[in-house]
């Protein structure tokens, strides 16, 4: 019997061997899609804040002092233990890291993250102007091209000089301007007139010339 009982084991040893294998060089499981760490969840570093912008103020670990509040027309806004902090000017991580200094005379290194919710400033708004369908003010949004802009104000207007468009942009606090064939993208397709846009660009469609 005891040759039976030893062949017996064996074989169950054989057959659970690739088992044991498997479990042994098991990959981790990946994260969970769409999961994204804080870090990278924020706004671009070139969005200025401006009067009329709401931000969530979130503090790490102190729900108690997180809060969701608006620029007020003085450019200042007011969190709980933070009053009177100026915002309008500001980049939301270069604010986060002036609240911060201030919150940290109650709180042992705060980590705060500073997320614009509702753009709605002057700061944050594209003009369109000119000879299209209905000149206005868009808000900005990431990823906001020219093609958007034009498509959101009804396209060009019949005598619109497309092609001799401008996006009128300021740069260290001067005007710079980017030619853009507006007739060449819109009608023809040409995608390498499709720029990006940033906070406070304008957008000049001038007239044709008869």
């Amino acid at each position: 019997m005891l040759p039976l009982l030893a062949v017996f084991l064996l074989t169950v040893l054989v057959l659970a061997m690739p088992a044991i294998a498997q479990n042994e060089v098991a990959p981790a499981p990946a994260p969970a899609a769409g999961v994204v760490a804080p870090a990278e969840n924020k706004v671009t570093s070139d969005y200025v804040i401006g009067p009329g912008d709401t931000l969530q103020v979130f503090v790490w670990r102190n729900p108690e002092l997180t809060a969701t509040v608006p620029v007020r027309p003085d450019g200042k806004i007011s969190t709980p233990l933070v009053e009177d902090m100026v915002a309008v000017g500001k980049t939301p991580s270069v604010l986060a890291r002036d609240i911060e200094k201030v919150l940290g005379e109650y709180v042992r290194s705060p980590q705060i993250n500073v997320i614009v919710t509702q753009p709605t400033s002057a700061y944050s708004q594209i003009k369109i102007i000119g000879q299209v369908v209905r000149p206005q003010s868009i808000a900005y949004r990431e990823g906001l091209t020219v093609l958007d802009a034009v498509l959101a104000v009804g396209g060009l207007a019949p005598f619109a000089a497309g092609n001799r468009a401008k996006v009128v942009r300021t740069e260290n606090g001067k005007p710079r301007e980017i030619k853009v064939k507006l007739s060449s993208l819109v009608n023809g397709g040409d995608m390498k007139q499709n720029i990006s846009l940033l906070p406070g660009d304008v957008i000049v469609v001038p007239e044709s010339r008869f």
